[in-house]
């Protein structure tokens, strides 16, 4: 739009960004070092030279705020801004050839020119540069649309690609709507009938899809240049004005169905890279300010990808929960999976903090006190803390469930100890304690890594197409192809491989904890043995929308389970954890987990075995459900504890794909199980059934608006 403006103002301090105003539109942005600041305000997203300088000089700030109000503009005006400052040691510092985009822009325009090697060195880039653009800041309509609020118990996560999960061949998503955020709204009631309760996007904060090797682009996202605009490729209209009605739309549409959205968020680095890297932000108003450095000005990181935020210093720590605040509460979102978040708690030169400030800010704040909070417990420099993790209510991933699952299935030695302890609630991470629902995040993939398909189909990564010789990607990746190397046409070896996913499936589901599925793993999707496709935005990175009757016999085999999980979450993911073996004074109601082998109450721990079973118990009714578990090349013969009122096969993953969970459950009479070799079954007490409320296959229902 063009800036027709008639006064120019001192301003305020707050709010930071850019602040609709009775009068215009208020500007303040942080630069503690600056001595002099310009904004620059622009026709259009597209045009290459400023309509108007505004020069801010010492009136116009307030301690480490630069503050401007500009009369006679509004909505939709472009802007961006140069900063002046001395040189810090080391040469780095301040460029004000740069023209930088605020950090607190809530939508971006100039995607359309942008260019980001021209934001590298010392040319002007006002050419090429991305620009703020002023916006709305309205709350979102939670009247309208509430929050599900599901409890951690019942609790299933589905992690997705935006772009990825609303394209390929078959996709149900109209062609214009697809890759985009509301083409997600087209494959909602896939993700209701599979049964899951929320969807985990990777990242939809913009991000700069020119960070990549020569020839590709950055997919999954994690290279942000805004922590609070929606990114421009995920939208239909591509207008920066209607970015977040946009997102509003897909949280009305995911809460009217259910489902609560919970975004990955990539607040350890971001695109700015070391001191080589561009500077389009966040370096460009303080570079010795957001990022951790050395006395010469060199850039610390445990990212991996060349900086690290200083989230413990307070001018940063207040961005990231404007962040934070901006997503939830204007955007209605359900909660936040961290990135790389325990390098959140390091303080100044790296040290990990015991109690992190902005941890401690984000449980004290009460805009964030509903929401879901997730996050990776390591960073690149080697710090892992799992069931110490330095938040009260931040739930982790559980990076050691993932490995030890893994090693069982697939026939390791020293596995059936800590398959136990997985099983159990984890009580050899958390201090001799399971944990609760809500601390522990159980899964065997994740966007980063193998899929599902491809975890029992490789030996190891398939990443040339990503143009660094094979480098990237982890190396250690607890796999197994099970006789051939990739797609195979051996009928035997896919009939044990798709074994392999049910029991894979099927342990999750009954472990405890809050477990997490990855996009496509219902029907085999594969990558080709890419285990990081984080430039890969073609089929390799898309959703398998054409599934096969196997494929379509594992996704009903996985929605059925989810819905067994549902019903039976008060015995498989109790609030309290079960304790281990019947309890000195009997409890009325209370339970407990006892352990197995081929023989009862003797469970074979020992380095060579490749076996475990195991029962849930009361006092009024005996065993209530028993698990045998054989990850043995033979099969084996367990003894069954004795039901008062007699069992229920439930699940049978040793029958073929379309009886692994068998409708209904048929009765079991015997006092042994025989199971197939690499093969999991389940009984359940026939009077447990019957309470049940409705079918296990029944897909969680969607709300009425």
């Amino acid at each position: 739009m063009a800036c027709a403006l008639t006064a120019i103002r001192i301003g305020h301090p707050w709010p930071l960004g850019a602040a609709l105003t009775a009068r215009g539109v208020n500007f303040s942005v942080v630069a503690p070092l600056a001595t002099r600041i310009e904004l620059l305000l622009f026709s259009h997203g597209g045009a290459l030279e400023p309509q108007r300088v505004i020069e801010l000089d010492s009136r116009h700030r307030s301690g480490d705020h630069w503050h401007v109000e500009v009369e006679g503009i509004g909505l939709g005006c472009c802007y961006g801004y140069r900063v002046f400052g001395p040189l810090q040691p080391g040469g780095h510092g301040f460029n004000p050839s740069k023209v930088l985009l605020d950090p607190c822009a809530r939508a971006i325009a100039g995607w359309e020119v942008y260019q980001r090697a021209a934001a590298v060195g010392a040319m002007p880039n006002n050419h090429c540069c991305l620009k703020g653009v002023v916006t709305e800041r309205d709350r979102f309509d939670f009247d309208a649309a509430p929050r599900p609020r599901h409890r951690w118990q019942q609790s299933v996560i589905y992690e997705l690609h935006v772009g990825g999960f609303t394209q390929g061949p078959g996709c149900p998503v109209p062609k214009e709507r697809q890759g985009t955020l509301l083409g997600l709204i087209d494959t909602l009631p896939q993700l209701c009938e599979l049964g899951v309760t929320a969807i985990e996007l990777l990242p939809v904060m913009a991000f700069d899809p020119q960070d990549a090797p020569a020839g590709r682009i950055n997919h999954w996202g994690y290279s942000p240049v805004s922590w609070m605009a929606p990114h421009a490729g995920y939208l239909q209209s591509g207008d920066p004005l209607q970015a977040r009605q946009e997102v509003r739309q897909l949280v009305t549409a995911c809460h009217q169905a259910g489902l609560e959205v919970l975004l990955d968020v990539v607040y350890n680095h971001t695109s700015e890279g070391n001191q080589a890297g561009p500077t389009l932000s966040w370096r460009g108003f303080g570079d010795s300010l957001y990022y951790h450095q050395t006395g010469r000005g060199d850039y610390l990181d445990v990212s991996g990808c060349g900086n690290s935020i200083a989230a413990n210093r307070p001018l940063v720590r207040r961005l990231i929960l404007e962040s934070l605040r901006c997503w939830a509460v204007e955007l209605g979102i359900d909660g936040f999976r961290f990135d790389l978040g325990i390098a959140l708690s390091r303080g100044e030169e790296l040290t990990p903090l015991e109690t992190p400030p902005l941890f401690e800010a984000m449980e004290a704040d009460p805009d964030l006190s509903d929401l879901k909070l997730l996050s990776e417990p390591w960073d690149c420099g080697g710090l892992y803390r799992l069931a110490d993790f330095p938040a009260r209510r931040v739930a982790s991933w559980n990076g050691r469930f993932r490995d030890d699952l893994r090693r069982f299935w697939k026939g390791d030695e020293r596995c059936v100890w800590t398959l136990g302890q997985r099983l159990a609630g984890n009580p050899d991470l958390y201090g001799g304690v399971a944990a609760t629902p809500g601390r522990s995040i159980t899964f065997l993939t994740a966007h980063d890594g193998f899929t599902l398909a491809d975890l029992v189909s490789y030996d190891r990564k398939h990443n040339l197409a990503n143009g660094e010789n094979d480098r990237d990607g982890d190396n250690h990746n607890n796999s197994w192809n099970h006789g051939v190397e990739g797609p195979c046409s051996d009928p035997a070896i896919m009939r044990l491989r798709d074994r392999q996913l049910r029991n894979l499936l099927a342990s999750l589901l009954l472990a405890p904890g809050v477990p997490m599925l990855l996009m496509g793993d219902e029907v085999r999707r594969s990558q080709g043995g890419n285990n990081n496709s984080w430039c890969q935005n073609n089929p390799l990175g898309w959703m398998h929308w054409q599934p096969d009757d196997d494929d379509l016999a594992l996704k009903q085999f996985l929605a059925r389970l989810i819905g067994l999980r549902r019903q039976l979450a008060s015995l498989l993911n109790p609030d309290r954890p079960h304790g281990e073996g019947p309890p000195r004074r009997q409890e009325r109601g209370a339970i407990w987990r006892e352990w197995h082998g081929v023989t009862l109450n003797a469970p074979d721990w020992a380095a060579w075995s490749h076996s475990l079973a195991w029962s849930l118990n009361n006092a009024e009714h005996g065993a209530l459900l028993w698990c045998g578990m054989n990850g043995y090349y033979n099969p084996m013969t367990f003894a069954v504890p004795p039901s008062t009122s007699g069992w229920r096969r439930v699940i049978d993953t040793g029958l073929n794909a379309d009886q692994a969970l068998p409708e209904p459950s048929p009765p079991f009479a015997d006092t042994v199980a025989r199971l197939e070799s690499r093969s999991l079954m389940l009984l359940v007490g026939a009077p447990l059934l019957e309470a049940l409320p409705s079918h296990p296959a029944d897909p969680l229902t969607p709300r009425s608006p």
